[in-house]
């Protein structure tokens, strides 16, 4: 970047720099690096401070942080979709294998958390909302380092996924539920006003479009990507 005079920056960073330990819904001036439970958190915390050192360091620096909550779904196409290695550890892919057949059933890690149907809730943000988020930012950008939440601002829960994606593809998905994962929150998800008023942005798609796009892309690609 200082090579090529490279001054300008929209860093994709994750709500998980905030913790498991955050009161939702969580705004951009919420703790950070407080009770991170893996790597990739950690990850993402620490290329933030490398981002705001460097503002300081340059005072002509232009960056913008965005911190994702859940991105889920597909291009509606149906051309560009996720397809990871090996079992998926996101929610909706492992979902959608399921209900392609391709994986036998869901695990549900933890049934009993004090939420209305006893699992998980997270912000899952459709990554055509997400996409459009970038842009805005491509036209405000200016010196110094904004932070902007990238979520919906509503809560879901690992059951309304399935119920969800269950009607976007016609079929019953099979699942059980087993013991909670370590460090796993049960409840979280953004506060979206600061996009909404900056930025003038804010997620306009659903859970359902989400999962919609999302079987749209897996049925058409039951083996992903050809590798």
């Amino acid at each position: 970047m200082d090579q090529h005079k490279v001054k300008k920056l929209v860093f994709s960073s994750s709500a998980t720099v905030y913790g498991a330990d955050g009161q939702s819904p969580l705004d951009e001036q919420a703790p950070t690096g407080q009770g991170i439970t893996n790597p990739y958190g950690w990850t993402k915390y620490m290329q933030e401070q490398m981002i705001r050192d460097l503002a300081v360091a340059e005072p002509e620096f232009e960056a913008t942080i965005l911190r994702y909550f859940n991105p889920v779904g597909a291009h509606p196409s149906g051309q560009i979709g996720e397809d990871p290695y090996g079992i998926p550890n996101n929610l909706l892919p492992f979902v959608a294998q399921v209900a392609v057949g391709k994986l036998p059933e869901l695990e549900v890690f933890g049934g009993d958390y004090a939420t209305p149907d006893g699992t998980c809730q997270r912000d899952y943000i459709h990554v055509m909302d997400l996409a459009a988020g970038h842009v805005k930012v491509l036209e405000s950008l200016q010196p110094g380092v904004q932070t902007y939440n990238l979520g919906t601002g509503k809560p879901e829960s690992v059951l309304d996924v399935i119920r969800a994606f269950e009607k976007a593809c016609g079929r019953q998905i099979p699942y059980k539920v087993v013991t909670r994962r370590p460090g796993d929150p049960a409840v979280l998800y953004a506060s979206v006003k600061k996009a909404a008023e900056q930025l003038g942005w804010r997620a306009g798609k659903t859970l359902q479009d989400a999962c919609k796009d999302a079987w749209n892309w897996q049925s058409k690609n039951p083996n992903g990507y050809s590798r």
